[in-house]
Formats: C-alpha cells, sequence, structure tokens
C-alpha cells in the first residue's frame, strides 16, 4: 500500500469549486477556472496568486493558459481573453447560444465546444469568429486540432483550391455518438466516425502515425486512422465510462468511472496492466517520470509505478472530486470541486521511481553483457568443433 502525504500548500481564494487547472508552456504560471464565475493566476515559483479575472456572468468550465495570455469560457455562453499581466480583459467572443464546455488554442486559432451543438472558431487577436461547424446532433464535449501536413503525403493531399488554402482540420467528439473531422477553412465535415454507442468524452490524437484516440460512456476506447477515417482497434475491458485518456511512448493510459486506470499497448489493443485502489472514478491522470499520478471522485491523488502498477503514494486532504492535475518542478497540483488548489511535494515519489530505473538499466545492461559472452562462448566452441572435424 502507498503511503499518505500531505500537501505543502492549500490554496482556498476561489468561493467555489475549480474545474479546471491550466500550466502556461513556460512553467512559470498556473491558472485555475471556477464555479464562482472567476479565474485565478497563480506563479509556480511562490504559489501565489497574482491575478484575478473577474467578467463571466456564470461558472467557468475551462481554461487555457499562453505564456501571455489566459483563456476562460462559460456557462454565460462566452469566451474571454485576458492579460496575464494586468488582469485585464482583453477579448470577449460572443456568439454560442449555450455553455461552452471547452476550449482550445492551436497557431492563431481559438476553438470552442458548447452545448448548442456547434463548434466554432475565433481569430485570437480579431475579436470574431472565423468558422462554425455544424452537424452534430448534440453538445459538443470535447476537441482536438491538427494540420493535414502532419499526417498526409504529398500526393495524398486535397486537391480543392479551397482547403489548399488552410490545411488545418477540426476534430470534435460529441454527446450524439460520434467523432467528426472539419476543415477549419471551409467548415465542412471531412470525415464522421461511426462506432461508439456512447457520449465520446475525450479525445486524443498522434497525429504522426495518423491516429485517434476516443473514449466513452459505451465503456470502449476506439482507435481511428485520421486519414481514411477507418477503425483500427477497440480496446473494450473497462465496466464504466471512459473519462480521461494520456498517451505515451505508443503506451495508451484511461481512466473509467469503474474506479480504474487501464495500460494498454497501441500497436497491439494489449492491456498490460491494471491500477487498481480508487474507491471512485477516475476524473483525470497525468504520466509523469515513470510515475501515473491520478485524481478521483473520491477525493484522493494517487502515484502509482507505472510499469508494475504498484501504488506508491495516497495525496488525501480535498473533500470532493478533484478535476485536473498538473506537474512541475516535481510539484503536482491539485484541483478540486471543493474549491482549493493543493500543492504536493513529490520529490521522494520521483527520486525512488529514477534510482529503481538506474537499478533495472543496470540489471539489463549485465543481462545483455552475459548473453553477448554467452553467444561469443558458444561461437567459440562452435568454432573449436568445426575444425576438430576438419569442417
Amino acid at each position: 500500500m502507498g503511503n499518505s502525504g500531505s500537501a505543502v500548500k492549500v490554496c482556498t481564494d476561489h468561493q467555489g469549486g475549480i474545474n479546471w487547472l491550466s500550466l502556461s508552456p513556460d512553467g512559470q504560471r498556473l491558472l485555475t477556472g471556477s464555479e464562482d464565475g472567476t479565474a485565478r493566476l497563480w506563479s509556480t515559483a511562490d504559489s501565489q496568486c497574482h491575478g484575478h479575472f473577474q467578467g463571466h456572468e456564470s461558472y467557468i468550465t475551462f481554461c487555457h493558459l499562453e505564456n501571455e495570455a489566459a483563456f476562460t469560457c462559460s456557462a454565460d455562453h462566452t469566451i474571454r481573453k485576458w492579460d496575464v499581466l494586468t488582469g485585464q480583459c482583453l477579448a470577449i467572443y460572443r456568439g454560442h447560444t449555450s455553455i461552452v464546455n471547452r476550449i482550445l488554442v492551436a497557431k492563431d486559432y481559438l476553438f470552442s465546444g458548447s452545448y448548442d451543438r456547434t463548434a466554432r472558431c475565433w481569430s485570437v487577436d480579431k475579436e470574431k469568429q472565423i468558422q462554425e461547424f455544424r452537424g452534430h446532433r448534440n453538445c459538443v464535449l470535447t476537441l482536438a486540432h491538427y494540420s493535414s501536413r502532419d499526417v498526409l503525403e504529398e500526393e495524398e493531399e486535397v486537391e480543392e483550391e479551397e482547403e489548399k488554402v488552410s490545411r488545418d482540420l477540426l476534430v470534435t467528439g460529441s454527446t450524439d455518438c460520434t467523432v467528426k473531422v472539419w476543415w477549419v477553412s471551409s467548415g465542412r465535415c471531412y470525415q464522421t466516425l461511426l462506432g461508439h454507442t456512447g457520449a465520446v468524452l475525450c479525445l486524443i490524437l498522434d497525429a504522426p502515425n495518423r491516429e485517434l484516440f476516443s473514449g466513452s460512456t459505451d465503456y470502449t476506447i476506439r482507435t481511428w486512422n485520421i486519414v481514411t477515417g477507418e477503425q483500427l482497434k477497440v480496446f473494450k475491458e473497462h465496466q464504466g465510462s471512459v473519462i480521461c485518456l494520456e498517451l505515451v511512448n505508443r503506451h495508451l493510459y484511461s481512466g473509467s468511472a469503474d474506479r480504474t486506470v487501464k495500460c494498454w499497448l497501441v500497436d497491439t489493443g494489449e492491456r498490460i496492466q491494471t491500477y487498481k485502489a480508487h474507491k471512485h472514478s477516475v476524473s483525470t491522470l497525468k504520466y509523469h517520470a515513470g510515475i501515473l499520478f491520478t485524481g478521483s471522485g473520491d477525493a484522493c491523488a494517487r502515484a502509482f509505478n507505472s510499469k508494475s502498477g504498484v501504488l506508491q503514494k495516497i495525496f488525501r486532504g480535498h473533500k470532493f472530486i478533484i478535476n485536473c492535475i498538473q506537474i512541475h518542478n516535481e510539484l503536482l497540483y491539485t484541483a478540486s470541486h471543493d474549491g482549493t488548489l493543493r500543492i504536493w511535494d513529490i520529490r521522494g515519489i520521483c527520486k525512488r521511481n529514477k534510482r529503481r530505473l538506474k537499478k533495472e538499466r543496470s540489471a539489463q545492461g549485465r543481462s545483455s553483457q552475459k548473453g553477448s559472452l554467452s553467444r561469443l562462448f558458444n561461437n567459440k566452441v562452435g568454432c573449436m568443433v568445426q575444425q576438430e572435424n576438419g569442417e
């Protein structure tokens, strides 16, 4: 069993549950979006709140942090852009007619998905909508983005002039059980991926390998070829909705309402590990340095050895579900529906894991060396036999 850990800091500034936690690309700041309708900016250097973004008329569902700008979306049907230094609202993106539940920033684009059954594309710098993606029969829950240049060979590229202008594609997952792929430039649906029999809750993209993974309330994960739209594999062992996915080194980790995380080999579809100990749904997960960190509806975060599945530590202190986790500089950040951001020191776990990995590599090296010496000995014996036999 893992031992318990106590938080090195508890941040209680929010007056409502924290729905999301975003880390800036440079690792200097964290952004939390809350049920209290505000977002807060935190420094990873001193763990202090350095910004309070107010203006939304309802709760914040999701947030995204860049180095110089922050983005929040809300049940008030809008998205807002904020200056991280001044806290000033720089833009309000209006157009959705229901709750905006997800945003994604890519290049100069801002994408959003809503309960109004649409996804939309906005210019980050100009406060205007560029495109609307209409075709889902129910709300859009999750988004992914890629360029056809990442996945298509020159001879495969679409010839239509309209798509040659911009080769960006948006992927949307919906409660209508489908995944759709859209050309950003035209808003045209390029593919509809059919197979799920439940809402699509999470997407993860592996553009270099032309693969898309989708998790659903039908208890399955499906992998798709994003060029042809072909369904490649169905991962079926979960006994509850698949809530979150993480892809690392061709290993796919899936967190589920069945209280487990499973690890799959992407290339074969084989399930190679199941991580147990959760007392409720696994709501979020993050892989770091050979350790799998999870957040659960049981209000605990956990650290597992990703290879052996052994539980290494339990982080107790939250009162409600942990909605999101981030890791930076060997600190674990957990954001919960109890309204707190908790910060945990994970240096001890990371050091132990590094020592274990070093021992394993050393043992593998000795084994390999023994194998080489054995082969060398056998070859020599073989040569001696051949000489004695006059061969």
